[in-house]
């Protein structure tokens, strides 16, 4: 590897996709592209592995996608110049897309008649068509819910656009025409490369192109080695809910990280079975970008000028079997597969805290909540589809610094929507928009604040969705003895007479002056409280998010006339810190713990891989049986109590014996 050439290649690169990106950014039409900022391009090699990625605009989440599916769908020899490709569909491209809204455009560059790379974009259009404004909704059961789908497919040919095609798509969508603008900007994103890429092709050659594209991938998975050689070796594993969009429905994720040398394995054996939600995704048998964020993230946070390419994943292997909720089989429903993934996230989050000594990083709020409104436009007289904002609570405590206000690590890409577009754009009224005081995690570091967004119908009426909630049960954990973090809420109409608490939004019909309050999750604490900096407390304090008696009670300190009594202080923290029980590792809330108790982590492990082994017709009746039965007798279960319940419930539901367990 030539050092010079691989950095001058790798800048090369890196300008063509940020320009590009924020060619797209510019010319999008709808709210969630041009605000949000939920849409991204690439450049991938003739083989279909991203060389370069952008990282100023657009979202982070697909570094390094692999775009092979595509290739063997459509095959290489039938791309031609002028080619575009689209697709919208997460089973024919094995997950490469990864839900139906993500549609995805592909664009083959020649040089000299001959295939140099592909041109890659996405955008989250903000309607493909389904039961639901906005194609999402958490109850969705069946992909057919959800909207068009589209396998790959020659949107132009030789440069001529395919009307069949995207009259199909625009024909089964509620805004046709802010959707075909989000597709041009693509379009121009995708052109913008190919013309700049063939441009540095003028100017060092082909070869030298080809070669640096294979070199910047090399020099990223190097980086990418040595931090994770930095990992002690070993085997760890953690697990966590997913919270289903009814009352006590809860899916079980399990990751098992194995690092050995320069290389990690992510092994999700022991997740749940798909669920009758859209919460499912699929990742197929490549590793994945969706599910390995946050060793990517950690990755790159040691190593910040690593390039930012395909090459990261290089020493990054999963396992996740097929079936589960994370790679799901036809039909499965996969609109808010953002919520499942975050969970992933976090039982990541959870490996790398117990492997790397001090740890990282508490759990965050774990959601992110788009909310859709579909209302009459009073200037169009036509419905409009209109995403609100995203709304996610406040970060997780680090091991070094404060959790963010308002904003989670694992959606840090997504932008707030201006109030001022948000009115402008839709009936809705933006009533409140602020942190809400003494709903920080307490540790040496706390959590962000929790937030709170009011919006008031101002039209006739409006239907509201709102996808990604979570966290309404299980409390974002604390680490090294931070306080777990508080749930989130949605009332309606608080304050009135018919006011009411909702749980997670599923299709919210909305009169005039009907009045909708989203209270977020916030992540849980890092460290000891008592060991908190007074002067941090005192901050706090003055800002207003945190109140003079639960800065007392949560972190010890003594006030005197002047402000915080050092000295009595320290006093007050030796006292409590000798009266108290030790710290846990990880502190998950009275919640948690109690489900705990009941299903120890190996034994709701079994269950998971036993019903995995079932026919899927069977995977979710075995399941909600085997666990509401066992549930209700409020005591642990053992591996013997379960496979006894397991085989009764297996033969009561098909008549068969369960299938004997492999020993």
């Amino acid at each position: 590897m030539d050092p010079v050439r691989t950095s001058v290649m790798n800048n090369r690169f890196t300008a063509i996709v940020e320009e590009a990106s924020t060619i797209l950014y510019r010319t999008a039409h709808t709210t969630f592209v041009k605000m949000v900022q939920d849409y991204q391009c690439a450049l991938a090699t003739a083989d279909g592995d991203i060389f370069a990625f952008p990282s100023q605009s657009g979202v982070n989440v697909l570094i390094g996608l692999p775009l092979q599916a595509i290739l063997e769908q459509i095959g290489k020899e039938n791309l031609e110049p002028g080619d575009v490709i689209i697709t919208n569909d997460p089973f024919a491209t094995d997950g490469l897309v990864t839900h139906i809204m993500d549609v995805n455009l592909f664009l083959p560059i020649f040089r000299d008649g001959k295939l140099l790379a592909l041109a890659w974009a996405f955008v989250h259009a903000s309607d493909v068509g389904g039961a639901v404004p906005g194609s999402i909704s958490p109850s969705f059961t069946e992909v057919f819910q959800e909207g068009i789908r589209i396998r790959p497919v020659k949107l132009y040919r030789r440069g001529e656009l395919n009307t069949d095609v995207i009259n199909l798509f625009l024909d089964n969508c509620r805004i046709p025409d802010e959707v075909w603008g989000d597709f041009k900007a693509m379009l121009s994103a995708m052109n913008n490369m190919e013309r700049r890429l063939n441009q540095l092709c003028d100017r060092y050659g082909v070869a030298d192109i080809q070669t640096g594209m294979q070199e910047v991938m090399e020099y990223a998975d190097e980086k990418a080695r040595s931090v994770i050689a930095t990992i002690p070796d070993g085997t760890y594993s953690f697990s966590d809910y997913l919270e289903g969009i009814e009352e006590d429905q809860f899916t079980y994720i399990k990751t098992t990280m194995r690092i050995d040398g320069d290389q990690v394995e992510l092994d999700f054996t022991g997740t749940d079975p798909q669920i009758p939600a859209a919460y499912n995704f699929i990742i197929g048998d490549r590793t994945h970008p969706y599910v390995v964020l946050a060793i990517t993230f950690y990755i790159l946070s040691i190593e910040p000028d690593s390039p930012k390419n395909a090459g990261l994943l290089r020493p990054i292997h999963t396992k996740a079997p097929r079936g589960t909720v994370i790679n799901a089989d036809f039909p499965a429903a996969m609109g808010a597969r953002a919520v499942s993934s975050t969970r992933l996230f976090d039982t990541i989050i959870g490996c790398l805290n117990q492997a790397i000594p001090g740890g990282l990083i508490a759990a965050g709020a774990g959601m992110a909540g788009i909310v859709v409104v579909n209302a009459r436009d009073p200037l169009t007289g036509k419905d409009r589809v209109s995403v609100i904002n995203p709304i996610c609570g406040g970060g997780g405590a680090r091991s070094f610094i404060d959790g963010l206000e308002g904003v989670d690590a694992r959606f840090c890409s997504l932008k707030s929507v201006p109030t001022e577009a948000i009115e402008v754009e839709t009936v809705m009224l933006m009533r409140e928009y602020r942190l809400l005081p003494d709903t920080q995690a307490a540790g040496r570091w706390r959590s962000g604040s929790v937030l709170v967004m009011e919006l008031e119908n101002t039209g006739l009426s409006a239907t509201m969705t709102a996808r990604g909630l979570n966290r309404f049960h299980f409390r974002p954990w604390g680490v090294n003895g931070g306080a777990a973090g508080r749930v989130g809420e949605v009332i309606v109409n608080p304050g009135k007479p018919d006011e009411r608490s909702i749980g997670k939004i599923k299709i919210l019909k909305l009169k005039r002056g009907d009045v909708v309050r989203m209270i977020t999750p916030t992540g849980g604490g890092f460290g000891d409280p008592l060991e908190r900096d007074p002067d941090l407390v005192m901050k706090d304090v003055l800002t207003g998010l945190l109140s003079r008696d639960k800065a007392e009670q949560d972190y010890g300190v003594v006030f005197g006339k002047n402000g915080i009594d050092e000295q009595a202080t320290e006093v007050n923290r030796a006292e409590v810190s000798a009266s108290r029980a030790s710290l846990p590792d990880f502190a998950f809330g009275p919640e948690r713990e109690a489900c705990d108790h009941i299903w120890p982590d190996d034994v709701r492990t079994l269950l998971s891989t036993e019903v995995l082994r079932h026919e899927p017709g069977v995977r979710q009746p075995l399941m909600a049986a085997v666990q509401t039965r066992l549930s209700a007798k409020d005591e642990a279960v053992d591996r013997s109590t379960l496979e006894n319940t397991l085989a009764e419930e297996v033969e009561r539901l098909t008549g068969n014996s369960a299938p004997t367990t492999d020993t």
